[in-house]
């Protein structure tokens, strides 16, 4: 087993070159919420739900500073997933390399065409992905179901968002799927994609309204007994759809009184010949909020 996923490692330079405010990184941990501002930490005596309904939270956190009592750094196996009660939910085949590999696994079921009409179309793909309780937190074990021949991790920007429909942070998303088992039938995505310990977040959340540089890069590596069998990355700038336009059609007729978080899809797909195995470790990496780390059990 791996040790617990490591803590962020804050980008800030990138950040004070676009002119922003120190990162602010908000953690849930087995002793509590932490706040990282740089190199300084403190400890938030306010409600997970309570903080994650905000449309201001990052206002909130900034004003709220002086009152927040200093803290130590959370060691890495305190860290849970970065979620309360809210739902998770994903959209798909946003990048061009999720709509080929899509088009391409569906096709023995004639229906390649679908992936293709919905990556150009004006309405997303957005589908329920998990409750809290289905969620894995940093160093964790996420599953394979055992129906499932070819089973792949999908390395994702996860929007927080707030119960007003606000993107008040990011934090990193691993979308589990079956690909055999929805590319044998569209339909069958629910039972590919949510199932028990099917989604991975962490380590925390980059508390920020502002958007992600396009220039982001979301880095995918899979070893196997100490050896990398995958690597891969992509950057925000081959998302299709921007976020906001996401988590509108999102809100759109439904509420989420708890905020929400919402992966915003897969640019970084392993080849058709790869499936995961058990003990497999799985690294995620997005510069400026950190490191999730997982491993097949």
């Amino acid at each position: 087993m791996i040790q617990a996923c490591e803590l962020s490692v804050v980008y800030t330079s990138l950040f004070q070159a676009s002119g922003l405010r120190p990162n602010l990184i908000l953690y849930k941990t087995n002793s509590g919420i932490r706040l990282q501002v740089e190199d300084r930490w403190y400890s938030v005596q306010v409600p997970w739900d309570e903080l994650i309904t905000r449309d201001n939270l990052e206002a909130f956190l900034q004003s709220s500073i002086s009152e927040f009592a200093p803290a130590t750094a959370p060691q890495s196996d305190s860290l849970l997933a970065p979620i309360g009660s809210e739902e998770v939910w994903a959209a798909g085949v946003t990048y061009h390399r999720s709509r080929d590999a899509r088009m391409e696994e569906a096709k023995s079921a004639g229906s390649g065409d679908f992936y293709d009409r919905v990556y150009n179309a004006e309405r997303p793909e957005l589908f329920f992905k998990a409750t809290a309780r289905r969620v894995v937190g940093p160093g964790g074990a996420v599953a394979i179901r055992s129906d499932a021949k070819w089973s792949v991790p999908e390395p994702e920007l996860a929007l927080v968002v707030s119960a007003g429909g606000r993107i008040i942070g990011y934090t990193i998303g691993n979308d589990m799927s079956s690909r055999d088992i929805e590319g044998e039938n569209p339909l069958y995505l629910p039972q590919a994609k949510i199932y028990d310990r099917s989604c991975a977040l962490g380590p925390g959340i980059l508390v920020s309204a502002n958007p992600m540089p396009s220039s982001t890069e979301i880095r995918l590596e899979i070893i196997r007994q100490g050896k990398t069998a995958f690597s891969g990355s992509t950057t925000l700038q081959s998302l299709k759809r921007e976020p906001v336009t996401l988590v509108e059609y999102l809100y759109r007729d439904n509420s989420f009184p708890h905020g929400c978080i919402l992966l915003t899809g897969t640019g970084v797909i392993p080849p058709d010949l790869f499936s995961l195995q058990p003990s497999d470790e799985i690294h995620i990496a997005i510069v400026g909020i950190g490191v999730l780390k997982n491993y097949v059990g």
